[in-house]
């Protein structure tokens, strides 16, 4: 099973076991080299940063819940787009499976979207400096 590295609504375990009930949390991951945004689209994503490092978890992705994930994803509409990263763990450095947004301008949330981001990233104790500079995309573009 691939690892997954979930770093916006898909932190929420809850939210991960109705859209990929066979996947299991694993723990803590981080994105070396990239920033957290929110995209034009009101979702989160990722952009490259060399300065800066995205903090999010890491799933063991079940193969059959792969299709779900693309949808929820809206892969086949053009808003993510899938690539491999490589992502540092307790355990070492993994390459597992990100959906990176298409869009890289800026945007602004949508209503109650980064707010259960933030509860997410709190439930996964994702570091409480990490979770103020996505907190301050509620303010609009970073």
């Amino acid at each position: 099973m691939p690892l997954y590295f979930a770093y916006g609504a898909n932190m929420d375990a809850a939210a991960m076991a109705l859209r990929c009930p066979a996947s299991r949390l694993v723990g803590q991951g981080r994105l070396h080299r990239h920033r957290f945004i929110v995209m034009r689209e009101g979702y989160a994503s990722v952009v490259r940063d060399p300065a800066r490092t995205v903090w999010g978890v890491l799933w063991d992705l079940a193969l059959a819940d792969i299709p779900a994930l693309d949808r929820y994803e809206g892969v086949a509409g053009g808003l993510y787009a899938k690539a491999s990263q490589p992502i540092a763990t307790e355990g070492g450095v993994k390459r597992a499976l990100i959906y990176l947004g298409r869009s890289t301008a800026p945007g602004v949330p949508r209503p109650g979207y980064l707010e259960a981001v933030l509860r997410a990233g709190e439930a996964a104790q994702l570091p409480a400096a990490y979770r103020k500079e996505m907190r301050a995309w509620l303010r609009g573009p970073g």
